[in-house]
């Protein structure tokens, strides 16, 4: 039922995290407010595919 994603600096568009999620409970796009190492900042995280 989990699925492993992927999550994306919306800024540089490169991809930091991984995570995995239940797609029943959240069929939609995470999104979460993380630390970017390559911006050096906190910045939003969307998955990706």
């Amino acid at each position: 039922m989990r699925n492993n994603i992927t999550l994306e600096c919306t800024e540089c568009h490169s991809r930091n995290y991984r995570t995995n999620k239940n797609k029943k409970n959240n069929p939609d796009r995470l999104e979460f407010n993380k630390y970017c190492k390559f911006c050096k900042k906190h910045t939003v995280h969307k998955e990706t595919k």
